[in-house]
């Protein structure tokens, strides 16, 4: 079998991508009764647990790109849930901080987001759950940039 023959279920993107999507569904419906999307309760608590920062700052934390991450605070800030500012050390840039309005989301939406982990590890068993979230963990800051050339394993070609 040639590589462009290669069955698109061994795809490692597509797998993870499905996965995602599959886990982002659940947590989404779990906390559906707070008004939290996961995404949208994963941008307030971390801005709740370390604090006003710049939008790339958070982009770089959810491993996300600074356009989506800016259409996913759109609603936060809508509903009054984060307050878009002026840096304090950088004027020129945005800073996000999350409101008391957000903070009571967050901690409203707390409890269910507990128990979606629980059902997640009573699902998957609590052993298996941590290792699959450390593996989740090492992908997310591998390098999986193009490798450049070894010029020394290359072959020079007479002109």
């Amino acid at each position: 079998m040639t590589d462009s023959e290669q069955p698109i279920t061994e795809c490692y993107c597509l797998a993870i991508r499905q996965a995602a999507r599959h886990v982002s569904q659940f947590y989404d419906r779990a906390l559906a009764p707070a008004g939290l999307r996961g995404t949208q309760f994963a941008i307030l608590s971390r801005l709740l647990r370390l604090g006003p920062m710049t939008i790339n700052e958070l982009a770089a934390i959810l491993v996300m790109d600074r356009t989506t991450l800016g259409r996913n605070i759109l609603p936060l800030q809508r509903e009054a849930l984060i307050a878009v500012q002026r840096g304090r050390t950088d004027r020129r840039s945005k800073e996000l901080r999350i409101t008391e309005k957000g903070a009571d989301r967050v901690r409203a939406a707390a409890a269910l987001w507990r128990e979606a982990q629980l059902r997640f590890e009573t699902v998957f068993g609590n052993e298996e759950s941590a290792r699959l979230r450390g593996l989740m963990q090492h992908i997310a800051a591998a390098d999986l940039s193009p490798r450049e050339p070894d010029p020394k394993s290359e072959k020079t070609v007479a002109a």
